[in-house]
């Protein structure tokens, strides 16, 4: 009882102390000398102003009270156990049995502005297209469309083009995958090389010719062993304007699985690289071959200063819908927009593919005849058994003729008179021989249509960014705005389908070791980015800038590269060939070698109390380490974060300090080299969640389920998911072996299969680990013969045909179950969650690895772990999926309790606070890194907090990138800050995160951002750098509007 009056007297007088500081902060913050001057009179002006401080003062005021009311319960808390320790030490058991640790009842608060949930639940700006619409209007049906099998038959009057011709823009390309078939280094030497050399000797022989390419992965790699002339000569063909890069990443990215963290990143790589070497900022996006395609990829663009995009590989009834509707040109709008802000051009090609047959119109028969590559005598032919034919004087105008009526019906398909057709494939123009067949051939039959009046067209060759200038032209509006009656689209384009039930959602999981692996090595890319950034900086203001080694940054532009080859859509997709993914795998294992030195040499240095040195900073982080009796804990994200953390000792005699000597809880645990026979009895994994604080109840069922593959000739394989029907319970002879572990600090089952081990674990700590159930599965099929396993979690949540996944780990993606699809159209993309809700709860799965999910029956989340395939998918590769790897899939189980009343949107929606803490927590784990002093005694380190104070607590520090010098071995001074501003559903019951979480409508101060650095330069830029708003001064406020993601070019000292 003494200790409670204590505690209420302690309490109130902390809160008057409290109240008291801030009423004079304010006064002193807002303080006009003009005010005494004026004695009592108080113009309209100063009443305005004292409202704003009575407002901000009641704001502070609420804060303060929950502070006060979590230090008294938490008080209350420890008082009521009359837990006193036997030993003093903690963790211990109190009377009843609980655990009692040293931060149970930690203070904290949540203050989220009214305003920053208003967001969730604003009105949209309107779209003519909304994608789940169209789900729900089509059909799927396939009939048969004639030349044009999965379409219709399309005519037009010859008259139509009399009074305004038709303009023809004919792109040649060429599409070069960074590793498919061959490896990256294979493509290049045998293929892409040619390609480009030959590019600098023929589009030179005449000024009419255009080409485009993507991919700067394989273009830098030609520069650099270039000569000058070569050199020269491109930079001649970009300034005429027969050469164009589009889009400009160092891949084209694969749009399902990556996280958008990669996506910039190699998007920021692909235009650095270009702005240093060629001065090129890339206009229009180009996305011919990503298996369907991302809203977030078209926000990305967007935001970094490209005005037009197109798109190819999406569902065969989607593009018959919109060609029959002319909406295969549309405003692509974010779901979430308000307005129009995130608006972005975007052409959809209409027919199966982006080679030459399936490219001047619908007729496949007779684009063949129109790509020279096949001339008779050659390598490869024309399936339609009807070969192309040289063009001659003979001959030109039945040819010109036939060709123009292939134009014609493709035009009709949208809604100007400006047309596109594209005029390559896969590694095209790698011989001399090509470049004169196509561009010879065609430019007599441009001739020929252009000095023919009659005909009412004028065709020619053209870059991406040709085409989309006259069509904006044209329509008489700005480059990249929105043309009178074109359509405004919101949604996405997954999942995709290119004939018949063949759907491509295979991908979503295969070779889920690699997706795993790409997500840890992306977290340790940003930890890296973001500590050499702080190290350099640190030096600079130390004065010690020549000391510190910025050698190193060129380990750190390999790594960034390293990541950004493994986005493309055949890396990350897991749809390369064996041989292939071996070497994509082997570029990381390089790079996790050099990982000790990116991330080791500048940790180093921030936390050593002495004066950086290369070589003391190497020799503090051995490889392979000694028994540690030193660690250094990195912590990756903006947020404070309460976890346990693992480390292997070989003692069972352990006691861990602090830098200051506290003591922390520790829990032992065995090391399991094999299961133990402890158990002999059947296992299911049977659970039921319940929160702390609700009385309710949700049933969860985990369960293992296998999917077959068909008995017919279309089988399942890397791209495709053909099941042989609704997946079977696993099962297997012998029962698991269980294995139950309970501690202070984690409680964890353990279920031994044969093909899986599943744990589940539990923590006991407060805020955002304690308030998600710990998952993970070994999964290991590899002898397995034509099997997928599937996890799959059945609860009494009532969610009917709706749930929800992400995208890209960026954006919440509604979707829908839709029993006139076949089962693997109902399966998605998850990079990083998936939920079901209903009025009551919403169960979100967070996931560390991106996997295929869907929602097979009301109250069912499902996800695929692994597939092991015998056979290829008639898709190009060649091979089935057989080179399986034991891999370990992570999870956390979130249950949230949603407020009644709150509506659900079928448009949008977003996630809790609590579950983007939790994402963030199970993507970026806290690094623990073992040190060896160089002589005995306690190293010479120091703990580094680089922010001066927490980040809102609805803001990601994306990046803190470090940005290129003309030298590409060392860094400027300058830095690039990215930041992503969160939307929060509010309408979800908020928890104790363990941190002090505030919001604040989005405003931030850079340069109160970073402790003991100077801020000299606050510069707004372009999402990829390319392009400079005018300069802030050091002290702005910078705001950012939900959802955005910005970028800062900062000068740091």
């Amino acid at each position: 009882m003494k200790l409670r009056k204590q505690v209420t007297v302690c309490g109130g007088a902390i809160f008057c102390v409290a109240v008291f500081s801030l009423y004079l902060m304010l006064d002193r913050v807002q303080h006009d000398p003009a005010r005494r001057q004026n004695g009592g009179n108080f113009p309209r002006s100063q009443i305005s102003v004292l409202q704003n401080r009575i407002e901000q003062l009641e704001q502070l005021l609420e804060e303060n009270h929950q502070i006060i009311s979590h230090i008294k319960d938490s008080v209350m808390e420890l008082t009521d156990t009359g837990a006193v320790s036997p030993s003093g030490h903690l963790p211990f058991r109190s009377a009843n049995g609980s655990w009692v640790l040293p931060f149970d009842g930690r203070p904290t608060f949540l203050a989220v502005k009214p305003q920053d949930c208003q967001f969730s639940a604003s009105s949209r700006g309107q779209a003519d297209v909304q994608m789940l619409d169209v789900y729900s209007l089509l059909k799927f049906d396939n009939p048969d469309g004639g030349v044009w099998k999965q379409g219709f038959d399309i005519t037009y009057e010859p008259e139509e083009w009399d009074n305004e011709p038709l303009q023809v823009f004919v792109v040649p390309h060429s599409h070069n995958d960074p590793g498919w078939i061959k490896t990256f280094d294979k493509y290049f030497t045998d293929q892409t090389q040619h390609i480009l050399n030959n590019m600098v000797v023929k589009l030179p022989e005449d000024p009419r010719r255009k080409f485009i390419w993507s991919e700067i992965s394989f273009f830098s790699k030609w520069w650099e062993t270039a000569d000058v002339h070569k050199q020269e000569a491109v930079r001649k063909l970009i300034q005429g304007g027969q050469f164009e890069i589009v889009t400009g990443g160092w891949v084209m990215t694969d749009e399902a699985n990556a996280h958008y963290f990669a996506m910039i990143d190699q998007l920021i790589e692909g235009h650095q690289w270009l702005e240093r070497n060629l001065g090129v900022t890339p206009r229009s996006g180009w996305a011919v071959d990503p298996f369907g395609h991302s809203a977030t990829m078209a926000y990305l663009l967007k935001r970094a200063n490209l005005t037009s995009m197109l798109v190819q590989r999406i569902h065969y009834s989607i593009k018959k819908h919109f060609a029959s509707t002319r909406n295969l040109e549309f405003m692509w709008r974010q779901a979430w927009d308000t307005g129009s802000s995130t608006d972005i051009f975007c052409h959809m090609m209409p027919f199966y593919s982006y080679d030459v047959p399936h490219t001047c119109g619908p007729d496949p028969k007779i684009c063949c005849q129109f790509d020279f590559k096949r001339l008779p005598g050659g390598r490869i032919n024309c399936p339609w058994k009807v070969p192309p034919k040289t063009v001659v004087e003979a001959n030109v105008a039945e040819r010109a003729q036939l060709l123009l009526d292939q134009y014609r019906k493709k035009s009709k398909l949208y809604r100007s008179k400006v047309l596109l057709v594209p005029l390559g494939d896969d590694f095209r123009y790698d011989k001399a021989l090509e470049w004169d067949q196509q561009y010879i051939n065609y430019q007599k039959l441009f001739d020929y249509m252009n000095s023919h009046p009659e005909m009412h067209v004028q065709a020619q060759f053209g870059t991406l960014s040709d085409y989309f200038d006259a069509l904006y032209k044209t329509n008489g509006v700005a480059q990249g705005a929105k043309p009178a009656d074109f359509p405004v689209l919101s949604g996405d384009f997954f999942a995709y389908a290119d004939r018949e039930d063949h759907y491509w959602t295979g991908y979503f999981t295969s070779r889920p070791f690699y997706k795993s692996l790409d997500r840890v090595i992306e977290s340790h890319l940003r930890g890296a980015e973001i500590l050499y950034s702080l190290a350099v900086a640190n030096a600079r203001h130390a004065g010690m800038e020549g000391r510190y080694p910025v050698s190193d940054y060129a380990l750190l532009v390999d790594a960034r590269r390293s990541v950004g080859l493994f986005q493309h859509h055949d890396a990350i997709t897991g749809t390369a060939k064996e041989n292939v993914v071996i070497d994509y795998g082997t570029k990381y294992e390089l790079w996790t070698q050099q990982d000790r030195g990116i991330i080791h040499i500048p940790l180093a240095s921030l936390i050593s109390s002495a004066a950086p040195s290369p070589s003391s900073a190497q020799d503090c982080f051995p490889s392979p380490p000694p028994p540690a009796r030193y660690l250094v804990l990195f912590n990756p994200i903006e947020q404070e974060r309460l976890c346990v953390v693992t480390a292997l000792v070989n003692t069972v005699r352990v006691r861990v300090l602090t830098e200051d000597g506290q003591t922390l809880p520790v829990q032992l645990s065995a090391q399991w080299s094999s299961a133990s026979q402890m158990s002999a009895e059947v296992f299911e994994v049977r659970s039921r969640i319940k929160r702390k604080d609700d009385p309710q109840e949700v049933k969860v069922q985990m369960q293992f389920m296998i999917y077959g593959t068909r008995p017919s000739k279309d089988k399942s394989g890397a791209y495709l998911f053909l099941p042989d029907g609704k997946a079977k319970p696993y099962s297997q002879k012998e029962p698991p072996v269980v294995r139950v572990v309970e501690g202070p600090l984690f409680s964890e089952v353990v279920a031994h299969y044969q093909h899986f081990q599943q744990t589940v674990r539990i923590h006991n700590v407060p805020g955002v680990d304690g308030l998600s159930i710990d998952m993970s599965t070994m999964v290991d099929i590899r002898d397995q013969t034509n099997k997928e396993l599937a996890m799959r979690l059945t609860t009494d949540i009532q969610s009917g045909d709706a749930f929800y996944t992400d995208l890209n780990a960026f954006q919440i993606q509604p979707r829908r179950r839709f029993l006139k699809l076949p089962l693997q159209a109902n399966f998605y993309p998850m990079p990083s969650q998936a939920y079901i809700q209903d009025s009551h709860h919403r169960l979100t799965l967070h996931t560390a690895q991106s996997l295929g999910v869907s929602s097979l029956e009301s109250g069912q989340l499902e996800v695929i772990m692994d597939r092991r395939l015998m056979q290829d998918d008639n898709r190009g590769l060649g091979q089935g999926l057989k080179d399986n790897k034991k891999t370990a899939s992570r999870f956390r189980l979130l249950l949230e309790r949603r407020s009644t009343g709150n509506k659900v949107s079928e448009v949008t929606a977003f996630p809790s606070v609590l579950s983007h803490m939790t994402s963030a927590v199970l993507n970026h784990e806290v690094l623990a890194l073992p040190v060896l002093p160089k002589r005995r005694g306690i190293p010479p380190l120091q703990t580094f907090a680089p922010l001066k104070s927490l980040l809102p607590c609805d803001f990601h520090l994306m990046n803190l990138r470090s940005i290129q010098s003309q030298d590409p071995q060392s860094p400027s001074p300058y830095t690039a800050l990215i930041l992503h501003r969160l939307a929060l559903d509010c309408g979800v019951e908020a928890q104790n995160l363990g941190f002090n979480c505030t919001t604040t409508q989005g405003q931030l101060s850079v340069s109160g951002l970073f402790k003991s650095l100077d801020l000299q330069l606050l510069q707004p830029m372009s999402l990829t750098l390319m392009h400079a708003g005018a300069p802030l001064a050091n002290d702005s406020t910078i705001s950012l509007d939900p959802m955005e993601i910005s970028a800062f070019k900062l000068k740091l000292r």
